[in-house]
């Protein structure tokens, strides 16, 4: 009876990582499969941990259990289709998938990074910052009327 416990704990696992994998790769999006397998793993949580004496994970695996499941009854009485893992809300110029950083910095214009000066002068002695302006990026300087990519941010 005990290895049905592991199995049940290793099998939430499974369910929650592979859905949590699926929808940061942009594989799936977060619908009715991507909360099913949540519920599914968190239950089997719930009875590993329960088995196990594991009260705070219990704990966190109800209320992950309960958050999946009124998710899921909300889409059924959105009455989307059943097939359907669309998101329910697509906010402009955010990426339909997780998974997706735009990083942006500025350069430093001049002949040294001020770090690799400030190193230099630590065995020459004293050092004195020269100032150093920030280029933009060309993209954070586009005309307005600059077509956008799909997924993209603009600043």
């Amino acid at each position: 009876m005990e290895l049905l416990w592991e199995i049940a704990g290793w099998g939430g696992a499974v369910a929650i990582l592979s859905a949590y994998l699926t929808v940061s790769m942009g594989w799936l999006k977060a619908g009715k499969a991507f909360q099913t397998a949540n519920l599914v793993g968190a239950s089997a949580f719930i009875i590993n941990g329960a088995f196990h004496g594991a009260w705070p994970s219990v704990a966190t695996n109800v209320a992950w259990c309960l958050i999946s499941a009124v998710a899921l009854l909300r889409m059924r009485a959105a009455g989307g289709s059943a097939g359907s893992d669309a998101p329910a809300v697509q906010l402009p110029g955010v990426p339909d998938t997780t998974g997706q950083l735009a990083v942006i910095e500025p350069r430093v214009s001049g002949p040294h990074p001020i770090e690799t000066r400030a190193v230099e002068a630590g065995a020459a002695g004293t050092y004195y910052a020269e100032p150093h302006t920030a280029e933009p990026y060309a993209a954070c300087t586009a005309p307005a009327a600059a077509p956008v990519r799909q997924g993209a941010v603009a600043i």
